[in-house]
This record gives structure tokens, sequence and C-alpha cells, in this order.
């Protein structure tokens, strides 16, 4: 779990009340970031931590290559036959669920 190491203290930037809608979720206003990793707290609190994503760059030219011609494989109907999983569906029914 990573420890905030800041100099100065945090301070409170917005402070406003929200209301779950029908299916429990709320919406949070100036997000900086769109993901974010919640930690859901014994005492009911929760605990955001944005998220960001993988920029393109940060991935392998070779790995970006192998994906585009996946693609254009892809594209062309060059792609092995669907696989067939009710083999496995028997063997999984009795096992913890996986």
């Amino acid at each position: 779990m990573p420890t905030l190491t800041q100099k100065q203290p945090l301070t409170v930037v917005e402070d406003y009340d929200v209301a779950a809608d029908a299916k429990r979720r709320i919406s949070l206003r100036s997000a900086k970031t769109k993901y974010f990793h919640v930690k859901a707290l014994s005492n009911g609190c929760f605990y955001l931590e944005p998220r960001v994503l993988v920029s393109p760059q940060a991935i392998s030219i070779r790995s970006l290559k192998m994906l585009d011609k996946s693609v254009a494989n892809l594209k062309k109907g060059l792609a092995s036959a669907p696989i067939d999983l009710a083999a496995f569906a028997g063997a999984l029914k009795g096992s913890n669920g996986f």
C-alpha cells in the first residue's frame, strides 16, 4: 500500500454531499482522472486512489507490432476456429466455482 510522503498537510479542496442513485452509484465532481482503485473500509468509508492507464509509449515496439499484426490477421479472417469450452464446463461444476 502506498504511503503519503508530502511535506505539507492535505487540505480539503471541495466539500459536498451526494446521494446514491437506485443502483447505489455516486458521481464525483471535478475528478482529475477517469479511473480509480476503490477500497471499502470496515467503518463504511471508501478510499479512492486515482489510476492512470498505460500510455502507448510505455508498451514496447515489439508488442505493438505483434498487436497490429494480430488485428490485421483477424480483419482478414485469418483466425483459429472458435474454442469449444463445453468439455471444461462439467469439470468446473464440481470445483470451487472458477
